[in-house]
């Protein structure tokens, strides 16, 4: 009798560790968003239901990750171009995409007074510095934002040669902290966390294309309850608080 005892609180020790697994899902997350969703991970699991595994880098290699089979669940992507293609693959759910974030592109500078009641598009008209890091316009939607920005006023050209190239937002960001380049054209969200002993100038919006960012339900994720309720979670004003004091507007 007590070996089936046993044997009864086994299987159901392993039940519970089956539904614990399934209850817990994998969240590919752009790499600009990666602090925002670290807060609003720890908020969302608070109540103990669900568990959600975070992985950050730039959209474009997570896409190629999701697109070679890697097990992700959800995307959190820094543009709305990504999961549309990730849906017409048949590698997202059809309907599940929505626009979780809207970033904003700064210029950066460690220098806590380069920037200091300065008009940023002079600083760069200007030329006293030696580089510019900016994401990978190919990779990161914010290096698109950047490039376009940088070409909206005629600029691209004049700071061409001084530009060094990050893999992602949070590659480039950390070249300005390090003193590899002494501007960085990056996410608000970044300075807000990171950057509040340098200064900064917040690009004009009409001066970029918006950078809406999507999440969207991966197919190995539609039948993940965690999955689907951390996409309801992002929707909440819990969430919504959280992405307005990192830096975020909503649509």
């Amino acid at each position: 009798m007590m070996g089936a005892t046993r044997f009864i609180l086994a299987g159901l020790i392993g039940l519970t560790a089956l539904q614990a697994r399934a209850d817990t899902a994998l969240v590919a997350v752009a790499a600009n968003f990666s602090d925002a969703a670290k807060a609003i991970e720890a908020a969302f699991e608070a109540d103990g239901t669900h568990q959600i595994d975070i992985t950050t880098g730039a959209t474009g290699k997570l896409y190629a990750q999701i697109s070679a089979g890697a097990p992700f669940h959800v995307l959190l992507s820094a543009d709305q171009e990504t999961p549309r293609r990730l849906i017409a693959d048949d590698n997202a759910v059809m309907g599940s995409a929505f626009t979780y974030a809207v970033g904003k592109l700064v210029l950066y500078a460690n220098d806590p007074v380069m920037l200091d009641d300065e008009d940023g598009a002079k600083i760069l008209a200007d030329g006293n510095f030696r580089h510019l890091a900016v994401a990978n316009p190919d990779l990161a939607p914010y290096g698109a934002a950047a490039d376009a920005f940088l070409k909206s006023l005629f600029l691209k050209e004049r700071v061409q040669s001084r530009i060094v190239t990050g893999e992602n937002i949070g590659q480039t960001f950390t070249m300005v902290q390090s003193g590899a380049a002494e501007l960085g054209l990056v996410a608000y969200s970044q300075v807000l966390q990171d950057g509040k002993n340098g200064s900064w100038w917040l690009v004009p919006q009409s001066l970029y294309p918006a950078i809406k960012q999507d999440a969207v339900l991966l197919t190995r994720g539609a039948g993940n309850k965690a999955a689907t309720a951390f996409l309801d979670y992002l929707k909440s004003d819990d969430a919504l608080a959280i992405m307005r004091t990192h830096g975020y507007d909503q649509k």
